[in-house]
């Protein structure tokens, strides 16, 4: 023996006869001893082995660097790929078994709902915001609000837009903090509140309206705050003396200091759980310095709100039961906003193309307004309100809030906006008679929402 012996592979002992132990590596029933040529062919046999015992975890593989991966967690070492499979490396074999392993990509465990919505809740919104008008039933008789109703419209008016947009601005500030966000309420609360007064004070005409007035004011602006803080259960609890108030008025006549007394210890209690929520927000430590968001940003939702009020001020001049099926209807409302955003999502886990989600966005945003205005019907009927204008007012709203749900704000207002100020103007303005006025500006802004909400929300980006 002359010089020294090859030692690398590939060398001059690969042309040698070389006994061996061929093992499988994840079945230990084959002991046989084999007679092979290494490095000039493969085993077959052997791989056809390890591809059946990794099935499972190289048909979801997209390259064969992930079968590589695979194999090397499996604790498979140079030598013995060569010795047990007859590839050269890691990524000969691992490119063998990605080629003999058919592609399966199973679909993934389906996710929660990140939009699942809160049912007790928005139904108990829906029932908070229609409570109230139980107070014009045991005041009535002491204002007469059939001779003076412009103020406490007025100043309802002027506390829905205020509400809309400090409710908005409260919701940018609650990204930053709980106490930065109590800090707005405390600030924009009784502001909009003394607003509203002042507004009706004109209108007034005498001590008893401008105190309803005022009353009112004081207690939309401090239920504003509870709902804006998630306190719901608090403020039905506190308007608990109005609601044993009303329930008894079928059966007794509780006389002017009862009337009077029963309104005034909820708005007192109202006033007194709004305090004490405020205090317990403001002691959260504050949050770190950040911008604070622009007033003007809240602007389009504040002038949404007065287009709203406007619009459902016309409907109840005609049928005023239809705006207590509105007030109710503004839970379920809620509660399919929610809805909606959480079945586009799974439209978008269900669509490969544009085009398929599109269509599927388009039976989404059916199905919910379709849920929406469905149990309006027999109510419109059961109220004697006039069924096309109630539904067609209540599509404006709902589709309204749905795109502001997306943060687009300013295309809905402008719409909203302009349905009301043609719809409350015309009418003033002595033209010849136009029947149904409003629900034609109700449909034409129905029209304009729906096709904007098609076009922003049919469009995959803004599901992410």
């Amino acid at each position: 023996m002359s010089g020294p012996m090859a030692l690398e592979p590939g060398g001059a002992e690969q042309d040698t006869l070389a006994l061996r132990l061929a093992r499988p590596p994840l079945r230990g029933d084959d002991h046989t001893l084999a007679l092979r040529l290494p490095g000039h062919a493969s085993d077959p046999e052997a791989v056809s082995r390890l591809a059946a015992d990794l099935a499972d975890r190289i048909g979801p593989a997209v390259h064969p660097y992930e079968v590589a991966a695979l194999l090397e967690a499996e604790g498979l070492t140079a030598e013995q790929i060569r010795q047990r499979y007859g590839h050269p490396n890691l990524f000969s074999l691992a490119t063998a078994l990605y080629e003999q392993v058919p592609r399966t990509y199973p679909e993934p465990a389906p996710a929660a709902d990140p939009w699942r919505p809160d049912t007790l809740r928005c139904l108990l919104r829906g029932v908070l915001f229609a409570l109230p008008g139980l107070a014009y039933l045991l005041t009535a008789p002491l204002w007469h609000p059939g001779r003076h109703t412009a103020a406490p419209v007025l100043a309802g008016l002027v506390s829905w837009a205020w509400g809309q947009a400090l409710g908005h601005r409260t919701h940018l500030r609650l990204a930053t903090g709980r106490r930065e966000a109590a800090r707005t309420l405390l600030a924009g609360a009784p502001l909009g509140a003394a607003l509203a007064t002042a507004a009706a004070a004109p209108l007034a005409g005498h001590g008893p309206v401008l105190l309803a007035a005022a009353a009112q004011s004081l207690y939309l602006a401090a239920a504003g705050v509870l709902r804006a803080l998630a306190r719901e259960r608090l403020l039905l609890a506190a308007l608990t003396p109005l609601i044993a108030g009303t329930a008894v008025l079928p059966w007794w006549e509780p006389g002017p200091a009862v009337r009077a007394g029963l309104p005034l210890l909820a708005l007192l209690a109202t006033l007194a759980v709004t305090g004490h929520v405020l205090r317990g927000a403001l002691a959260v430590p504050a949050a770190a310095a950040g911008a604070r968001p622009r007033l003007r940003w809240s602007l389009p939702y504040g002038l949404f709100g007065l287009a709203a009020g406007v619009l459902v001020l016309l409907e109840g001049r005609h049928e005023p039961y239809a705006v207590i099926v509105l007030t109710v209807s503004m839970g379920p409302a809620e509660w399919l906003l929610y809805r909606y955003r959480g079945l586009s999502v799974a439209a978008l886990r269900a669509t490969a193309t544009p085009a398929g989600f599109l269509l599927r966005s388009a039976a989404v945003l059916a199905g919910c307004l379709g849920a929406y205005l469905l149990p309006l019907l027999p109510a419109a009927r059961l109220t004697g309100a006039a069924p096309v204008t109630l539904l067609l007012l209540a599509a404006t709203l709902w589709t309204a809030l749905l795109l502001q749900a997306f943060g687009t704000a300013w295309p809905p207002a402008v719409i909203c906006l302009a349905a009301a100020a043609v719809a409350g103007l015309v009418p003033r303005l002595r033209p010849p008679a136009v029947p149904a006025l409003l629900p034609l500006c109700c449909a034409a802004a129905v029209l304009g929402l729906v096709t904007y909400a098609l076009l922003l929300l049919g469009r995959p980006a803004r599901h992410v």
